[in-house]
């Protein structure tokens, strides 16, 4: 007799979806830094050895020792979340593990090898000579965008499934894995997801310098700071925006439900409007501004273009309003966060060229500032749309979620142990964060000539007559 008290199924359901949802969310933020801060690094690096500057070496040596933190994190979550396939969702890995499981086989190839690059790069700062040690950076970098890819693979895979075939019974056969992870959706979510983690590391770095800045900050640590991680994530902006609009075009094509959701659409029809804001209410929309035909014209390049609505999916499994709206109005928030960011990176490439310095103007950097954490609500209102609006199916037209859930214990008690998890390793990287910065701080203001500068090398605390061997060894002291 279990201990755990069972629950009804519709309770474990809502448990495990809240569940999934709140440790997917914060695992996405550090898989994206994971992916996209050790290029910035690298980038810092080439600079520094390039041109001899030893700020952007401290810079690099810096982002290095932060990735280094957020990747120990991210493997707790991601261990947790690899926990819960297995706890929430038991029926999916039974019925399709064979089929999507390279995908997670060669994630733990790729994390394991990012995992080893990490520590030689971070040893090697003062053990491997010069262009020697950014080379060992390089695997760090292709093991996250390979990563990356195995992960986004199996998720469009539940989107457009295949590599595969049903028998007697509806249990796949015939299993081809590399077509699995090929699917057609990944040709379009893994640019798509690649792409939002560059933008989201890149505007959070420059965000944290431009702060600085705004508090009279200007030294060149702070401005090549700002630089590297803004002009990564403004070039990468136009691409997204462009990548995007083909994901939503083939998401009209092959996924419907989900395509009615992002529109707000009840009912199946042609001329359907463009809807902004806007919520679903008693089978209507309601509250929203709409554009005449602009759905069915940005579907299909013409206003007879036919669009399924919600009345497509059967009524007994149909999502309810409050998810549809959820869906649409992520999606709203997403794009246009998209867009502010593509003008914002407008703005500053202008001010830039016709100044050839980084800009330092108030009001552009309050709104570079701010991009960090707006391109992070952008990145979870994504996640929303691809998760959320592919209801009520786990793997579409194959496995309902209400058929994939576990149906026995109590869920909630599971959901409640993670999230205590959760925050203490948050309140602990936050706090070994904040360690690291006001250590690096101290040691930057007692440079010569250069005071009052947080983030700066740390050998800026060397006393007069002290030896560079000494201050290493008080550093390495410190750190301990």
């Amino acid at each position: 007799m279990s201990l755990i008290p069972s629950v009804p199924v519709a309770d474990n359901l809502l448990a495990a979806r809240e569940l999934m949802a709140f440790t997917l969310g914060f695992h996405i933020i550090l898989a994206c830094v994971g992916v996209a801060l050790p290029a910035m690094m690298l980038v810092a690096e080439f600079k520094g050895r390039r041109n001899d500057d030893e700020v952007a070496l401290d810079l690099a040596k810096r982002w290095s020792k932060a990735a280094a933190v957020l990747f120990a994190v991210g493997a707790v979550t991601g261990t947790v979340l690899s926990f819960e396939m297995g706890l929430l969702w038991p029926h999916f890995m039974e019925r399709f593990g064979d089929v999507f499981g390279t995908g997670f086989a060669i994630e733990g190839i790729f994390f394991f090898t990012e995992a080893i690059f990490i520590a030689i790069y971070i040893y090697g700062w003062k053990r491997i000579d010069g262009w020697k040690h950014w080379w060992t950076g390089v695997p760090i970098v292709i093991a996250g965008v390979g990563g990356a890819f195995s992960v986004v693979a199996v998720n469009s895979w539940m989107n457009q499934p295949q590599g595969f075939a049903l028998d007697g019974s509806g249990n796949p056969t015939g299993v081809s894995p590399l077509s699995a992870l090929f699917n057609p959706a990944t040709v379009y979510e893994f640019p798509h997801m690649l792409l939002a983690a560059y933008m989201v590391a890149g505007f959070i770095v420059a965000g944290v310098y431009a702060a600085g800045m705004l508090r009279g900050r200007r030294d060149h640590y702070h401005r090549l700071g700002l630089a590297v991680g803004f002009s990564i994530a403004a070039l990468v902006t136009p691409v997204q925006i462009f990548i995007g609009d083909v994901a939503a075009h083939e998401v009209f094509q092959h996924e419907p439900a989900k395509f009615a959701a992002i529109e707000l659409l009840p009912k199946t029809g042609t001329h359907v409007p463009e809807t902004l804001g806007g919520v679903l209410l008693n089978g209507e929309r309601r509250y929203g501004l709409e554009i005449p035909s602009g759905a069915s014209l940005l579907a299909g390049f013409s206003p007879s273009t036919r669009i399924a609505g919600l009345d497509t999916i059967p009524a007994a499994v149909r999502p309810g309003a409050d998810l549809v709206s959820m869906v649409h109005l992520a999606f709203d928030v997403m794009v246009g966060i998209g867009f502010a960011l593509l003008a914002l990176s407008v703005w500053f490439a202008v001010v830039w060229w016709r100044r050839r310095t980084v800009p330092e103007g108030t009001w552009l950097l309050r709104a570079v500032a701010i991009s960090g954490a707006a391109a992070l609500v952008a990145l979870e209102c994504g996640w929303v749309v691809t998760e959320v609006g592919r209801q009520p199916w786990t793997v579409v037209g194959l496995l309902l979620t209400r058929d994939a859930v576990n149906t026995t214990g109590n869920l909630w008690l599971f959901f409640a142990a993670t999230l205590a998890l959760y925050i203490a390793v948050g309140a602990g990287t936050f706090a070994v964060l904040g360690m690291m910065r006001n250590r690096w701080g101290r040691g930057t203001a007692a440079e010569a000539g250069d005071a009052d500068v947080p983030y700066g090398p740390s050998r800026g605390r060397q006393r007069v007559g002290t030896s560079d061997a000494d201050a290493d060894a008080d550093d390495e002291a410190g750190a301990r």
